[in-house]
């Protein structure tokens, strides 16, 4: 599997190179017509998705740029920890993640599990995530409470051929994290919101 997908969901669990890049989004019905127009099928509907990154009160995995993430996803939990790949090459256009995943029954329990070890909750956020795909990789267009932003998520190959299909250039691509791109979003507003979701921004 070369990326995080709802419909990997069959498996148990996964371990492999995250391929993403994201760009942002200034119309939903325009994309949305644009990747039916090239071959791309609606593969999960808009469903609200909470994520909870996990780390010490040092910010250690933070520190290694390393996350320990809990997802809430169309009733399902998923544990997800990414790493940097050994050959990490800060320069690449691409985002690489080492990244295993695995579904859990009880996200309430793992979570405790987390905080006896150590590790509390140190950033949340959230999202409206809509997914399509087509034979070889994916584009999620994610509503998030700073805007809306798009991934593409399969080989780079096929992500330069896409992104060539889509029309965008590229300096509309980038790498960034939701959280590095929340940090960003803090520094140009002032805000004073400690975590990305939709009651700490838009109320």
């Amino acid at each position: 599997m070369l990326c995080y997908a709802p419909s990997s969901y069959t498996q148990k669990m996964s371990s492999a190179i995250e391929i993403e890049v994201k760009f942002r989004v200034t119309s939903i019905p325009a994309l949305e017509l644009r990747l039916s127009e090239i071959g791309f099928e609606l593969q999960t509907p808009r469903t609200f998705e909470r994520n909870i990154l996990f780390d010490t009160p040092e910010r250690s995995l933070r520190a290694k740029q390393s996350i320990l993430r809990l997802r809430s996803y169309g009733g399902r939990w998923v544990v997800t920890h990414k790493r940097l790949p050994d050959n990490h090459d800060a320069a690449a256009p691409h985002k690489h993640r080492v990244e295993t995943e695995t579904i859990v029954e009880d996200g309430d329990a793992i979570a405790e599990i987390f905080t006896q070890l150590g590790y509390g909750a140190a950033f949340t956020y959230e999202k409206w995530r809509t997914e399509y795909a087509d034979r070889e990789g994916h584009c999620v267009i994610d509503e998030t409470p700073i805007g809306t932003f798009a991934e593409l998520e399969g080989s780079e190959a096929w992500i330069d051929r896409r992104s060539a299909e889509l029309g965008l250039g590229r300096e509309e691509i980038m790498t960034l994290s939701y959280g590095r791109l929340f940090e960003d979003w803090r520094r140009e507003t002032g805000s004073s919101a400690a975590d990305l979701t939709f009651a700490a921004i838009t109320g």
